[in-house]
């Protein structure tokens, strides 16, 4: 089946049926993903109607005081997805009150409403690829050695353990229309790597949503066990979720491309980057949302660790990637990770953009030689780097009126909530590594 398939079946509804079980998908405000399993004879009325569920049940959502909500199944993301042992409908779902309107506690609404703003206020549309990076281990105990491979970057078959999972994810994404770029095991025993074409932005983000399902899906059936977690191990590059990101006008021209200046870059894209270094540490606690993330802030382990832009400079937090005409040109963003949400975090990466372009601002000079090399001063605050831990970044979020206006007052209270307790949690528990160090005081 390939996508125009998927989408005149969506539209139609006459083969819903083809499928045993149909699974209707969104996120918390986490960046978790939730899951209701519908009859597929259902499937007409639910997008109708709706289906009903407890929101105070899952985080970010609603309070037990006015729990009930609604989830609204968007055809043009159906899917269907054969698995080794089943075959299944895939469809992202809306989060609706039961008056009719959105939720306004569904992160998905905050990158439709940003997207629908910057083409009002611009005209302009996005185009964005995810790098998808993950780990496949032996299990989830910790205690065990779970590594499935000591391979390394671009290493081969037969070291690459991991290999025939990525073929099988690839295989599953392709047979529902969805094509990759290329694919291979990063620099971390057991990491990998899969980079999907680009597309419109929500479908980027939905596609995200349906990527890491499969991913993790087929992992377990070849007995793997598939992470987002972002560096679950000391002393090694952690997972990143790079977005590369383009502009459009209604013309089909590339708006980041200039083919008079020095890089071929436009002043449009230059106050794109402008907006996304003023606001790139208020936004933080959304590009990096656990405190295991900023575990991954350390010199010469490719996350960047300074606020600047580089041409083709991988220590660089934003990135101009080698680029030879107008439909290559693009920018990339290398500071979040996949923990996050992945709506929210494109919803910030294009309004950060807007809001530069909006303000006029200017990019500066771009970094030269290794980012990491040129900050030795030893500061506990330095607004120079992105924050280096979660309560650094909460800080900056709680101080923000970019941040608020972006997420809405109920998402911004939602999630500062959770991030605030996440990081309380963290902050007082006793780890094994501080008895070691103190027990003998």
């Amino acid at each position: 089946m390939n996508q125009e398939d998927s989408i005149v079946i969506a539209n139609s509804g006459e083969r819903y049926t083809d499928v045993e079980f149909i699974k209707i998908f969104f996120t918390d405000l986490n960046g978790r993903l939730r899951t209701l399993i519908i009859n597929p004879e259902y499937m007409e009325r639910i997008i109708d109607k709706g289906v009903g569920f407890d929101g105070s049940s899952i985080a970010g959502i609603t309070t037990v005081d006015d729990s009930d909500r609604l989830l609204l199944p968007v055809p043009e993301s159906y899917r269907v997805l054969e698995f080794a042992n089943e075959r299944i409908g895939f469809c992202i779902a809306k989060i609706m009150n039961l008056l009719g309107g959105r939720a306004h506690s569904d992160p998905r609404a905050v990158l439709e409403r940003t997207l629908e703003k910057a083409e009002q206020e611009f005209g302009v549309r996005f185009q964005v690829a995810p790098e998808h990076e993950f780990f496949l281990l032996k299990s989830d105990d910790f205690s065990k050695n779970i590594h499935s491979d000591k391979a390394g970057y671009f290493h081969s078959d037969p070291h690459d353990k991991g290999g025939e999972v990525r073929n099988e994810i690839i295989r599953t994404l392709k047979r529902c229309g969805i094509r990759h770029e290329k694919t291979h095991h990063e620099v971390t025993a057991s990491q990998h790597e899969i980079n999907l074409e680009h597309t419109d932005a929500l479908s980027a983000a939905d596609r995200t949503v349906l990527f890491n399902y499969v991913a993790e899906r087929v992992a377990a059936e070849h007995g793997m066990y598939m992470t987002l977690m972002p560096k679950p191990f000391d002393g090694q590059n952690r997972s990143a979720f790079h977005m590369h990101i383009s502009m459009w006008d209604g013309d089909g021209a590339n708006l980041f491309y200039d083919a008079d200046d020095e890089h071929m870059l436009s002043r449009q894209a230059r106050q794109f980057i402008g907006g996304i270094l003023k606001y790139a540490r208020q936004t933080s606690i959304v590009m990096a949302s656990t405190y295991n993330s900023y575990k991954a802030y350390v010199a010469e382990r490719e996350a960047p660790m300074v606020v600047g832009w580089g041409i083709k400079n991988r220590s660089s937090m934003v990135r101009l990637p080698y680029c030879t005409d107008a439909q290559s040109m693009r920018l990339e963003l290398r500071s979040p990770d996949p923990s996050g949400n992945v709506y929210l975090q494109m919803a910030a990466l294009i309004e950060m953009g807007i809001q530069g372009i909006r303000e006029g601002i200017e990019c500066g000079a771009p970094d030269m030689g290794c980012v990491y090399r040129n900050y030795q001063e030893c500061r506990v605050w330095d607004e120079r780097f992105l924050p280096r831990s979660m309560y650094e970044a909460l800080v900056e979020a709680e101080r923000s009126e970019f941040l608020r206006k972006l997420l809405g007052e109920s998402i911004y209270k939602h999630y500062m909530c959770l991030k605030i307790a996440s990081w309380e949690e963290h902050r007082t528990h006793v780890t094994p590594r501080e008895l070691g160090n103190y027990l003998m005081i």
